[in-house]
């Protein structure tokens, strides 16, 4: 029926209105967005929340609206059984600590690498998957927004120490490129003890 078409059309236009909207927002943040659907990651085998929680140095991230600083840490603690805590710090242009809290979950229990992760109570929870890692040395975090036809990628290079071997790098750039992430779109985040003294107050 041609009302009915023109109803659909009207439709159409308006989600079209509304994504090219959201995309001209998301790239104003330099977000990486990507064609087709999130991707489907393998993850870390028998992930053992206990030894990954402590503290992680953000070493190399892809660009989002909502981590602009430098010296960024990530410490995660036990909160209760299930929960983890999640302490995000980092030092702003101007020289002010920014600092968020949150929690971690994982919605599957079969699935611990898979997790769940709020920092504002009515906002819907984020992806945060460790893709890999060795507790000791680095973690490789891989999240994902699916905007229908389209995505947005997050993903974190992480090491508990200021800095990780090159080699370690390239191994982690090779995962993230796997799976169709840019590697190229990578920032990396300024760790300097000097620049980073502020934290350490």
């Amino acid at each position: 029926m041609p009302g009915g078409q023109k109803g659909c059309g009207g439709k159409m236009n308006a989600i079209q209105v509304i994504s090219l909207t959201l995309l001209s927002a998301l790239a104003v943040n330099a977000q990486v967005i990507m064609p087709g659907r999130c991707p489907k990651p393998a993850v870390q085998e028998n992930f053992d929340t206990a030894r990954y929680l402590g503290k992680w140095y953000d070493i190399q991230r892809l660009p989002h609206a909502f981590q602009k600083g430098e010296c960024c840490t990530a410490t995660y603690s036990l909160k209760s059984p299930g929960v983890v805590g999640v302490f995000n710090n980092e030092v702003l242009a101007d020289g002010t600590i920014n600092s968020i809290t949150g929690s971690a979950t994982a919605k599957d229990p079969l699935e611990p690498a898979k997790l769940q992760v709020s920092f504002f109570e009515n906002a819907p929870p984020a992806p945060y998957w460790v893709l890999s890692t060795d507790y000791d040395t680095y973690s490789l975090v891989y999240s994902c927004t699916d905007l229908g036809v389209m995505h947005v990628d997050f993903a974190w290079i992480m090491s508990r120490e200021p800095s990780l071997p090159e080699e370690t790098l390239e191994e982690l750039h090779s995962t993230l490129s796997s799976i169709g992430v840019r590697v190229d779109k990578l920032l990396t985040t300024n760790q300097d003890a000097a620049y980073c003294s502020a934290l350490n107050l």
